[in-house]
């Protein structure tokens, strides 16, 4: 009777012991069905608003973003641990291309097999600026690129390819909007001479058909001398300039120095380096940069109507 009992007691470790095991396989089996997924990581902001926009609903597809560096931009940005990490796991890097990821020839080594879709190539940067996303137009592009791209990857199947087409095609619609505003104000903007105290403003100027007197780059934070303030000063008053782009985080000090010297306005603009994870961020922030520019433009006219009057 004892045996009969020791037997049924094996028996029922063992039955235990095999149904722990088919939960662990089922449990592995699990995870490695979530790896199947298209794993797309990109490089920084405006290349994951765009990507979350290409990618929309479409089921199996994951997107990440590097960590952000302090600054919003990617300049002299250092790839830390944690990027790494998150590289090894990705099938796709969507990135803005122009010499801002200063840290591509790495990765390219590090991951041979590594897709990387180079957001900006075949658009014409302006004088060697990769801050092309600035320009609502070339931005458009940038997301057709990617669109295309993720498109052509061998593992996107052909109902997946055209789900992110046709998000593409829709998202780059919203684009147009913003751009149509942008040539409606041309005839107000066209040839004014501004200057500009962030690298990315370049394209906001081109977009709106300005001309660029003279720029200083503040996008990080360093000490801004005497003789660069009575520089900008000197081109203000030499080229009438009554408009000055800056963004608001590193800019601000050297705007207010400007403010109080001469009889300029100074825009603190969203370079859009940074911001809410959220599918229209960019174009809420575009929106505003336009928004801002317009009612710049209006206030003068009014205000030179007044002086006519």
């Amino acid at each position: 009777m004892k045996n009969k009992y020791l037997f049924v007691l094996m028996m029922l470790v063992c039955i235990t012991i095999a149904g722990l095991g088919l939960t662990t396989a089922y449990e592995k089996q699990q995870d490695l069905a979530g790896t199947d997924d298209l794993k797309i990581v990109t490089s920084f902001y405006p290349m994951y608003i765009a990507a979350m926009n290409v990618i929309g609903d479409a089921d199996g597809v994951q997107l990440e973003n590097l960590s952000e560096p302090q600054t919003g931009c990617l300049h002299d940005y250092q790839l830390t641990p944690e990027d790494m990490k998150l590289l090894s796991t990705a099938d796709v890097f969507v990135v803005n291309g122009g010499g801002i990821e200063t840290f591509l020839a790495d990765v390219a080594e590090e991951y041979p097999e590594l897709t990387i879709i180079y957001a900006s190539a075949g658009l014409e940067l302006y004088e060697g600026n990769p801050h092309v996303w600035m320009n609502p137009e070339l931005y458009a592009k940038q997301v057709h690129t990617i669109a295309h791209e993720l498109s052509e990857v061998e593992v996107v199947e052909e109902e997946l390819a055209a789900a992110f087409e046709n998000n593409a095609h829709n998202y780059i619609a919203q684009i147009d909007v913003l751009v149509q505003q942008i040539v409606s104000l041309k005839g107000d903007t066209e040839g004014e001479p501004i200057l500009s105290f962030h690298e990315a403003y370049g394209y906001v100027a081109n977009a709106f058909g300005m001309t660029i007197v003279g720029e200083m780059d503040l996008d990080e934070e360093r000490q801004i001398s005497a003789g660069e303030v009575a520089d900008m000063i000197q081109l203000i008053e030499e080229h009438d300039v009554e408009l000055i782009f800056a963004e608001e985080l590193y800019g601000k000090s050297m705007g207010d120095t400007i403010q109080a010297e001469v009889d300029a306005e100074v825009l603190y603009l969203d370079p859009i380096t940074r911001g809410e994870y959220e599918a229209t961020a960019y174009l809420k922030a575009m929106q505003n940069n336009i928004d801002l520019i317009h009612d710049a433009f209006h206030d003068h006219a009014g205000d030179s109507d007044h002086e006519h009057q």
